[in-house]
């Protein structure tokens, strides 16, 4: 009886062919989703505000895909959070209905739908970070890797932060839907609180399951310059 062989690894070339279908396919999905969103927006100034990350950010993704490609977890988590701004752009925060669904069954006073948007700006941002800083910089392993991620994500937090209130002096009461305060006078500190509580539960959950996203073909040196 003839022994029979194992199949053989798959090539390079194949596995580098399978990690790109996913990037392209949560792109094509992202830009349906953004499409479809825009029809029947409760506010389309509130919707381009909301989506204009998800505008300016797909596109870069896309020029630099060959250059810089991304790990397949950061990608659908880039995804995951485009998904969330394009939400809330559509219903705007204070009146999205998985959040009021929330909030009725809890018996909550406000809409949580917005306090959920800055958990996930923490959340993913932390990753993004840390694949550009292990990437690019000498940090990889270092104790600051994880320090340095969540002060970049602090300082995103509080530019998008000086935006909206940037949008408040110019826009006045048009735009309440865009800051989604509900009332709430420390809203921006727990913004940036639940930005903070995001990032460092992205590294405590992800950051080995990170670095074995980065042993993929093409991701484990920095890109030539």
């Amino acid at each position: 009886m003839a022994a029979t062989t194992p199949n053989p690894a798959p090539s390079l070339d194949v596995r580098l062919s399978s990690s790109r279908r996913l990037p392209a396919a949560l792109a094509v999905a992202v830009t349906a989703a953004l499409v479809v969103s825009r029809f029947g927006a409760a506010d389309p100034t509130t919707w381009l505000l909301e989506t204009v990350w998800v505008m300016a950010g797909l596109p870069l993704i896309i020029l630099f895909r060959n250059r810089f490609p991304l790990s397949g977890l950061l990608c659908g988590l880039l995804a995951a959070h485009a998904l969330v701004l394009i939400v809330g752009g559509h219903y705007t925060y204070a009146e999205v209905p998985v959040g009021d669904w929330v909030r009725d069954w809890l018996g909550w006073e406000r809409n949580p739908y917005d306090r959920f948007g800055h958990l996930v700006q923490g959340f993913v941002p932390a990753v993004l970070v840390r694949e550009l800083l292990v990437r690019t910089s000498p940090l990889r392993g270092s104790r600051w890797l994880a320090v340095l991620t969540v002060c970049a994500c602090l300082a995103f937090s509080a530019v998008f932060e000086m935006l909206e209130w940037l949008a408040a002096v110019t826009g006045g009461e048009a735009a309440d839907a865009f800051l989604g305060t509900q009332g709430d006078v420390w809203d921006t500190q727990w913004d940036m609180f639940c930005a903070l509580i995001g990032a460092i539960c992205a590294l405590l959950i992800l950051s080995r399951v990170h670095d074995r996203a980065l042993t993929r073909p093409g991701l484990e040196r920095s890109p030539r310059r």
